[in-house]
């Protein structure tokens, strides 16, 4: 009896749950986008562009050979006085320093020497020509005066034409000219130093630098893509903030046994006078890589779940989730490698918003 009463509780019990309601499904709208959103949103074609790359190399400043002049030592002697420092401005003519000499002293002897020679010789020949007009010489004579007057103009030319290069006084004091008009970019000459004319060192360098080089190194693995020619941006840590554009205006084809790389000269304008040799400098070389691919600005792309994806809209009511794999991205560039076929659109501004809610 028992048994029998607890088999109808349960009984009972399955009807009054079966007798419940249900509970309503809910039935979700489809995704449109509303008046407001698409005010929000870009939208892009899908073009086929040729394929752009950059490479980052690093290199320094440096003057122009061709606007370079070095000064070395042309006499011996002790310095007396240096009138310019490293990184003054100076013009074609003026004295960067003064030094005394005795090769200056012996010029200056020679000088007076080959003068009085001069001057003798003229009147030798003055004699000979009145001997022989009185019969009292040969014209023997006459030809022996002649010749040793041109000998001694000879040599007095001779050092005359030795002041002229070098830029002789009178005495034994001998000024270091500045042959250019340019900054002083390396000096390596003190006062009360005694030079010698057999140093082989530069004691002033002069460059104009309105126009410099930026000698980029290019590592064996990237050789193949420098080329003259290609668009190079250059940075500065002086001027963060600051781009210098210029081009690949020379490759040397040769690997510098020092640094392992080859040298790429950038030459570019530099009328401020902002860049200063032996600066550092990263450079960018921009190249193509002589294929065309479809690109999408790189806004339109949405890195989710380990992949990259963009939203294709059709209409307000027609926006694909579209996974894409993504070949290159250069600054606002995306090159795709496939996924998006040449014409169809996508959103590229605020897609993400738009990828959150039809995803959800």
């Amino acid at each position: 009896m028992m048994k029998l009463s607890i088999l109808i509780s349960f009984t009972l019990l399955v009807s009054l749950m079966g007798c419940k309601p249900k509970r309503p499904e809910i039935v979700r709208a489809p995704f449109s986008l509303t008046d407001a959103t698409m005010e929000r949103c870009e939208f892009t074609k899908a073009v086929v562009q040729e394929v752009r790359n950059e490479l980052k190399l690093f290199g320094k400043i440096a003057a122009d050979n061709n606007r370079l002049a070095q000064v070395y030592p042309v006499v011996s002697g002790n310095v007396l006085k240096i009138n310019v420092e490293l990184g003054d401005y100076v013009k074609q003519g003026q004295v960067l320093a003064v030094v005394r000499s005795s090769e200056v002293a012996d010029f200056q002897r020679q000088l007076l020497d080959a003068r009085s020679d001069a001057a003798l010789a003229e009147k030798n020949l003055q004699v000979a020509r009145e001997l022989f007009s009185g019969k009292l010489n040969s014209e023997r004579d006459v030809t022996a005066a002649v010749k040793g007057l041109e000998k001694s103009k000879a040599e007095l030319d001779r050092i005359n034409e030795v002041y002229s290069i070098y830029n002789l006084r009178e005495g034994s004091i001998f000024n270091i000219i500045a042959p250019i008009n340019g900054f002083i970019v390396s000096k390596d000459i003190n006062r009360n130093e005694q030079l010698r004319s057999d140093k082989a060192d530069v004691i002033f360098s002069i460059a104009q630098i309105d126009e410099v080089w930026i000698l980029a190194n290019v590592n064996e693995s990237d050789i193949s893509k420098v080329a003259v020619g290609f668009q190079a941006a250059i940075k500065t840590i002086s001027y963060p903030d600051k781009i210098f554009n210029g081009k690949i205006d020379r490759v040397f084809n040769a690997i510098d046994p020092s640094t392992k790389a080859m040298k790429a000269l950038v030459r570019i304008s530099n009328t401020n006078l902002e860049l200063k040799p032996e600066m550092n400098a990263t450079i960018t070389v921009s190249y193509s890589e002589n294929k065309e691919l479809v690109a999408v600005p790189s806004s339109a792309i949405i890195f989710d779940k380990s992949k990259n994806w963009v939203m294709v809209f059709k209409d307000r009511k027609t926006i694909e989730t579209r996974l894409v794999e993504v070949y290159n991205q250069l600054g606002e560039t995306t090159y795709l490698a496939s996924g998006l076929t040449e014409g169809e659109t996508v959103i590229s501004k605020n897609c993400l918003l738009i990828y959150d809610a039809v995803n959800d």
